[in-house]
This record gives C-alpha cells, sequence and structure tokens, in this order.
C-alpha cells in the first residue's frame, strides 16, 4: 500500500530532528545560559566565551549539565521537525492546486504558517528545556527531570506558564522558518537549475547530493539566525524559573526588550550567538542531508508498491 506523501515528511523530518539534537545539544546549553545572562544577579557562572563554558559545565557538572534538558529537546524537535515538514508540505500542496510553480511569497507564507502552529503546540516542552537547561546543582528545589518540572510548574504557576514566552516564540518560529525555508527553496531550484542546464542528462531528483544539501541547510540556516536571533534572546529570558517567591525577573516581551536595550545594548540581544551558530549551521546541514535522503528512500519505496 503506497504511503502518503505528507507522512513521509513527518517521517523525514523527525529523523532529521532527532540527529541534530542528539549532535549538538551541548552548545544549546551553552547557547540558552548566555542568552539569560543579562549581567545583573543571576544563579548561573559567568562564562568568558563558548569554549570556557563548555569546559566549565563538563568540569563542574559533568556530562548531566552538558546534556541538560536533552529529553525535551529530543521530544521537542522530534515532534517540531516532523510537524513542521508536514504543515509545510500541506501548505504547499494547497498553494499548488491553483498554479503549477511556487514563489518565494508562498514559499514564505507556507513556511510560516507551518511555523506558527508547531509553536503553539511546542512552547510547553521548549520551556521546561530551557528551565533543565540553566539548572546548577547549586540551585534551590531543582527539577529531578522534565515530568517532575512539568508537574511542578504546573502546580506552582498553573498552565498559563507553560505558554510563557509564545510571543517571542511566534514570531521566531514564523519569521526563521519562513526565512529558512524560502531561502532553501530558492537556493536549491537554481542549483538545480544551473546543473540540468549544464547536464541534460541530469533530472531534478539526480542533480543534488549530501553535499549539496549540507551546504544549502547551513547558508539558509545562516541567514535566518542573524535575521531573527533577538527573539530567541527575549523567550530564553521571558522562560527563566522564576525565583523563590515567585517573582519573575522579566514580565512580558517588551520589558525584556527595554531592560536589555537600557542595560545591555544591542549586544544583549546577540549574547550566545556563537554557540547558536556553531550549533545550528552544522546541525542545519545535518538536519537537510537525513531530511532529503530520508525522503527519497521512502519515495523510492513508494514506487515499488505501486
Amino acid at each position: 500500500m503506497a504511503v502518503d506523501w505528507q507522512w513521509e515528511n513527518a517521517a523525514a523530518g523527525s529523523a532529521a530532528g532527532l540527529a541534530t539534537v542528539t549532535f549538538s545539544h551541548p552548545l544549546d546549553v551553552v547557547r540558552t545560559r548566555f542568552q539569560v545572562n543579562d549581567g545583573r544577579l543571576s544563579n548561573l557562572p559567568t562564562y568568558k566565551n563558548t569554549p570556557h563554558a563548555l569546559f566549565t559545565i563538563a568540569r563542574t557538572e559533568g556530562l548531566r549539565g552538558l546534556y541538560g534538558g536533552f529529553y525535551p529537546a529530543v521530544l521537542g524537535s522530534t515532534v517540531s521537525w516532523g510537524l513542521y515538514f508536514y504543515f509545510y508540505s500541506k501548505a504547499k500542496q494547497r498553494y499548488l492546486r491553483s498554479r503549477e510553480e511556487l514563489s518565494p511569497v508562498l514559499h514564505l507564507a507556507s513556511a510560516a504558517e507551518a511555523g506558527g502552529l508547531v509553536c503553539f503546540c511546542t512552547n510547553p516542552v521548549w520551556l521546561v528545556k530551557t528551565r533543565l537547561q540553566l539548572q546548577t546543582p547549586q540551585q534551590a528545589r531543582p527539577y529531578s527531570g522534565f515530568h517532575d518540572a512539568l508537574r511542578t510548574i504546573l502546580k506552582e504557576e498553573g498552565w498559563r506558564a507553560l505558554y510563557k514566552g509564545l510571543v517571542p516564540g511566534l514570531f521566531l518560529q514564523v519569521t526563521h522558518g519562513a526565512i529558512q525555508f524560502t531561502a532553501y527553496e530558492e537556493l536549491r531550484k537554481m542549483v538545480i537549475n544551473y546543473r540540468t542546464s549544464e547536464n541534460e542528462e541530469f533530472s531534478p531528483e539526480d542533480s543534488l547530493d549530501s553535499f549539496d544539501y549540507a551546504t544549502l541547510g547551513a547558508s539558509s540556516k545562516l541567514a535566518a539566525i542573524l535575521l531573527t536571533y533577538p527573539f530567541q534572546v527575549i523567550r530564553a529570558r521571558l522562560q527563566q524559573r522564576p525565583s523563590i517567591d515567585g517573582t519573575p525577573r522579566y514580565m512580558h516581551s517588551l520589558h525584556v526588550m527595554k531592560e536589555t536595550a537600557r542595560f545591555e545594548g544591542l549586544r544583549g540581544f546577540y549574547k550566545g550567538i556563537t554557540a547558536n551558530v556553531l550549533k545550528n549551521a552544522p546541525a542545519a546541514s545535518i538536519t537537510f542531508i537525513v531530511y532529503e535522503n530520508v525522503l527519497n528512500m521512502l519515495k523510492l519505496a513508494r514506487k515499488k508498491d505501486l
């Protein structure tokens, strides 16, 4: 029996997300800790740079510290990528009903739609991941794991706390994914057109290899990071655990923006970007290599079933 092609996209996206998180999680921990360190009172140690942060966390907290929040990261990334590719392919299919080819604007609309839907579904998972990544052994009443964090947040802060950072998260998901996928699709189209024009024996499916997918994935990711990174900082600062008396450090997105601009300037909105680029550029390459190759395998299996 043939497999529905949207579910092939979801399966390929989930596999890609799992591979990505496993490879890059320690850098994600470092990025999150840099993002929330606003130079004022903090329970987190201060790091000089990304290598120093990795070394310090490994020395003082061990592998547990480097992989803090790994379970929700795997869960969130696997679910997010699967849903993202599924919603993205569904949106593209809907737009293609009335035209032969999608324009950059429709690629952008498809990616934005997918990003918004994914954000609503996964924000609680990302909040728990952020909380676990910011834990140190010295922290009072630390969460013992994902399920304990979820229960504690619901008990102490209510269900609304699970959606802290949703507004910047929505902007991040919609704009980041839209920019990344639009850039990827347009660059991919340019390379395919160039290859097929140079050699007419090439079919579009055969004109790209894993190196091409890696290069296209990293290039599109870098463009998206540079344009959307401040949203990540705002979301991480909103998602911090409140103090013992229950008072949050930041009240809402506008408060974060005002305080960050006032005390740290533009640099404050780009804290942790080095770790983010080191994490996401190669991670995006892995994601699209796995995604495209898994998708091609599933397509071949479907053709055999026909």
